[in-house]
């Protein structure tokens, strides 16, 4: 083993960021190479057309390094969103790709010059839209072995430890949240397990697609002669009003029925809404077979009573999916245990560790209570994939839709490993304790009120009065860059979303936000009639807020398009806007906006 002492020279400054030309903030700084086998042998010595060799990437990686660490540092001093048009780094960049190699510092001094510009910092501690974008170091270094080893882990033989790992890690994580056993793999008797999928929606697919395949069978058994085209016609899956918007994409793919039912004055779900709905269409010679049901809604974190629709689908035969892609990862805490009440009755739950358990995207976790009607929906077994071990091992490629798989159970077991679940329930502790401190100032405040049950890391509230103010106000917080938010619609009410994402957010920040929201409301409500102010700010498109008239809406409406409470969507009426072109482009008005932007 040989230790390397190497000095790298201080930093450049360049255009209130900083260039890399090698070293880290600070003065000179020193890094300790070790090295180990196995040894590059004389690679490191070869030159490629890439320019890139094993010393030039060892270089590179560590000022690489330096610069995420730089980035993450001194986020907070950058606005939090970008200050750009849509379509402004096509005249920054050439039209066509370098016939030749260009120098690494050419390439990252473009990346602080070009790209910076235009990105939304979601590390922000200002950001509070959607919900959290797990990161976090461990998560980082997980990610760049994985991308290193370069494995393609669609089956065990493709890369054992590949496929060993992810069973093993999602089992740990299923103990934690306190899933019953049968969806672990490891548990004596257990026909479950866990899978990493890339995001909930396809966990939504995935688990839709094993419930249509098991209901096709079931019905062939009744109906013999029945074709496929004639059973699937009879399907039907049924989701809450509050439903994330990939259970309408999912039943689309899958090409069956999609029956969405109110939820209560709470948001909540209820069992005698489902079962009159399952009822009726039974009566109406249709087959219920698929209910998704919600921990943890989009819009406003509200939860599905499990106790009492989970009885309706284990008597009726119904795969019962739990959608708790934000919320489950706070069922590693005690205290939040209960929400999941219910649990017993469901066929397949996911959450998402690339939301809130620090884990960077993609990292949705999915489990199973019977692994083999999930695969034989989903078995597609070529003679080039085949090997010796099938019958010994799990092949995730049978999981999932992909074929190809990353190693991503790495990110997730250093995350584990680095933070411990005592680690990762203070970090969600801290999310929620903020959150109550956010709503605690909303309430004290005579001019707001809140529209959720505040149970975790949201908090959804609006000025009293129209909708139109709290439109405005959302309007002016965002514009200014000082915070970034989303709305949605709770009880048809429009509403504005405020999450707690950062890692470390504390309550500097929250006090901080609220001071922004509390002074520009006064702003507004000072002036609440001044027409051409309210215009000139819809006109902006609310920064990256969506616009859609109401007769847009109201139409999109009644198809009962399902609304996933991340997707912006300001509502204007017929006499606030003309909307002359597309309305889902970022066309309209641009001339206007920009003898605006030129004016000020």
């Amino acid at each position: 083993m040989t230790t390397i002492a190497l000095e790298f020279p201080p930093l450049e400054p360049r255009g209130g960021a900083y260039k890399r030309a090698a070293g880290s903030l600070g003065g000179h700084h020193y890094f300790t190479a070790v090295q180990c086998r196995p040894t590059f042998g004389g690679l490191g010595q070869h030159t490629t057309d890439t320019k890139m060799n094993v010393e030039d990437f060892r270089k590179n990686g560590k000022e690489m390094i330096d610069y995420i660490c730089d980035y993450v540092g001194g986020i907070s001093e950058r606005r939090v969103t970008p200050a750009v048009e849509p379509g402004y780094l096509r005249p920054l960049l050439p039209s066509t790709a370098p016939l030749k190699p260009e120098s690494w510092s050419d390439i990252m001094a473009d990346v602080e010059e070009k790209i910076m510009p235009g990105v939304t910092h979601w590390q922000h501690p200002r950001f509070h839209a959607y919900f959290p974008s797990g990161n976090s170091f461990p998560s980082i270094l997980g990610d760049m072995l994985s991308d290193a080893i370069g494995c393609i882990g669609f089956s065990w033989a493709a890369s054992p430890a590949c496929t060993e790992l992810e069973t093993i890690v999602l089992d740990w994580l299923g103990q934690a949240i306190g899933l019953p056993k049968e969806f672990l793999a490891f548990s004596e008797g257990s026909k479950g397990g866990g899978v990493i999928q890339t995001c909930a929606s396809e966990c939504v697919l995935v688990s839709m697609l094993a419930a249509r395949e098991q209901a096709i069978l079931k019905l062939k058994q009744d109906n013999p002669n029945g074709t496929d085209g004639e059973l699937l016609n009879t399907l039907v899956a049924y989701c809450s009003k509050e439903a994330h918007s990939c259970v309408e994409k999912a039943a689309k793919i899958c090409m069956v029925k999609l029956r969405i039912l109110d939820p209560d004055n709470q948001c909540s779900l209820r069992g005698n809404t489902v079962r009159d709905a399952m009822h009726a269409d039974m009566e109406s010679g249709l087959t219920p077979f698929f209910m998704s049901t919600t921990l943890g809604s989009t819009s406003c974190c509200s939860f599905d009573n499990l106790v009492e629709i989970g009885p309706v689908c284990s008597d009726l035969d119904v795969w019962m999916h739990v959608d708790s892609a934000y919320a489950g990862n706070a069922f590693i805490c005690e205290e939040f245990k209960p929400l999941m009440r219910g649990i017993e009755h469901a066929s397949s739950f996911n959450t998402n560790p690339n939301k809130w358990l620090l884990t960077n995207f993609d990292c949705s976790t999915m489990w199973v209570r019977d692994r083999f009607k999930l695969t034989q929906a989903l078995v597609v077994d070529p003679l080039y994939l085949q090997h010796n071990y099938s019958a010994q091992s799990i092949d995730y490629r049978h999981w999932g839709v992909p074929l190809s798989r990353r190693f991503r159970a790495l990110k997730l077991w250093f995350v584990l490993r680095s933070y411990g679940i005592d680690g990762l329930q203070r970090y969600i502790r801290n999310h929620c304790t903020l959150a109550k401190r956010f709503e605690q100032l909303v309430l004290k405040d005579s001019r707001f009120e809140v529209a959720n049950d505040v149970k975790m890391g949201l908090v959804c509230f609006r000025l009293k009065g129209e909708d139109k103010l709290t439109q405005e106000l959302l309007a002016k917080i965002n514009i200014s860059g000082q915070l970034h938010m989303i709305p949605s619609l709770v009880n048809n009410r429009y509403i504005i979303r405020f999450c707690v994402t950062a890692e470390h957010a504390t309550e500097n920040d929250i006090d901080f936000a609220w001071s922004v929201v509390s002074d520009m409301a006064a702003e507004i409500l000072s002036d609440p009639n001044n027409r051409q102010r309210r215009q000139s700010l819809l006109k902006r498109r609310l920064s990256f807020v969506r616009s859609v008239s109401r007769d847009v809406f109201q139409r999109s409406n009644s198809r009962s398009s399902l609304y996933d409470g991340c997707s912006p969507v300001i509502i204007l009426d017929e006499n606030d806007l003309e909307i002359k072109e597309d309305v889902f482009t970022f066309a309209p008005m641009k001339e206007e906006l920009n003898e605006e932007i030129k004016s000020k």
